[in-house]
């Protein structure tokens, strides 16, 4: 009997006294789970997690319902996740490295590590710079020559200070001696409607972002040391002869502290299974992205390594206030 037949029998297989039933079939779950998403619809998360939604039919035996809980960054959905009780009825998708780096940056309540089970990583988001279709910018230097001409005159955009796009964008900034006026949004969709209508001059996004927007914004390079597999057209930072930091964010899936050691193995088994079907696939493809993905123990690792190796930048933006 495959794996995703034993999980629509649920508990029955256990009944059966089948050896070897997987640790999700001992887990019945009888509503749909509740995925709080803790930024706004149409960002890069909200994309990723939507893709996952649909391709879970079959695999998990509820639907995943993803609910939008914009604000503070992400703090005002994870608070309510990590307060949810810790039955596999509530979890949170999210930017990890935004998660992670607010929590370093502010004080907060919540964090990955303290609040949350770790469940797997489904996705990844590389921050990329953008500006309007209508911008004189045509490459990124021409963007830099104008920040160095008029300090502190041009208006950039991000999805939340704190976030990961706001520490890349930032510590792009500092490395290069550009000044610029830090204009704040609560996700990745408000932040790129916010260039295609002009209010900014550029932003970090994640370069999904730009996926079905390539007449209304142009992409000048990605944060990151390779180009991306999809568009690789896009130059990198660091090709273009400038210093920043890398900074990625896992779009990871997290369960309340204290969640049932089986329910979070069972949900990272399907998290593999929903990763590896066609449909997820051609669906991140569609939104400019691939699948990624990675165990709980392999996505805390990753995140844990992130958190060391930011600490510096994290301490540098606490200095600028």
């Amino acid at each position: 009997m495959k794996r995703r037949e034993l999980i629509k029998t649920g508990m029955a297989a256990t009944a059966l006294g089948l050896a070897g039933v997987p640790a999700f079939a001992e887990w019945n779950p009888r509503r749909p789970i509740v995925t709080i998403l803790p930024y706004a619809a149409g960002g890069g998360t909200d994309a990723l997690g939507r893709a996952a939604a649909a391709s879970a039919e079959g695999i998990l035996p509820v639907p995943l319902i993803i609910v939008n809980k914009p604000g503070s960054s992400g703090i005002t959905g994870a608070t309510e996740a990590a307060a949810a009780r810790p039955d596999g009825n509530t979890m949170m998708l999210t930017s990890s490295g935004s998660f992670l780096l607010t929590s370093m940056l502010r004080e907060t309540d919540v964090n990955p590590f303290d609040s949350f089970e770790i469940v797997a990583q489904i996705g990844n988001l590389t921050p990329a710079v953008i500006v309007p279709a209508g911008s004189p910018f045509q490459t990124l230097q021409d963007l830099v020559d104008a920040a160095k001409a008029n300090p502190g005159g041009l208006r950039w955009a991000h999805n939340g200070r704190g976030g990961f796009h706001q520490v890349a964008g930032q510590s792009f900034l500092n490395r290069n001696d550009l000044q610029a006026q830090d204009v704040p949004f609560k996700g990745g969709g408000p932040t790129r409607a916010a260039v295609i209508g002009e209010q900014v001059d550029f932003a970090f996004v994640g370069i999904q972002q730009a996926a079905g927007f390539e007449n209304e914004l142009r992409v000048l390079a990605l944060a990151a040391p390779e180009r991306d597999p999809i568009r690789d057209d896009v130059p990198t930072i660091p090709e273009l002869g400038f210093d920043y930091v890398a900074v990625s964010s896992p779009i990871v899936l997290f369960a309340p502290k204290g969640t049932d050691p089986e329910i979070v193995s069972g949900m990272e088994t399907a998290l593999k299974e929903i990763t590896e079907t066609q449909q997820f696939s051609d669906l991140m493809r569609e939104r400019g992205n691939v699948p990624a993905f990675l165990t709980g123990e392999e996505t805390e690792a990753r995140l844990r390594a992130m958190q060391e190796e930011t600490q510096p930048v994290i301490d540098a933006l606490k200095e600028q206030g």
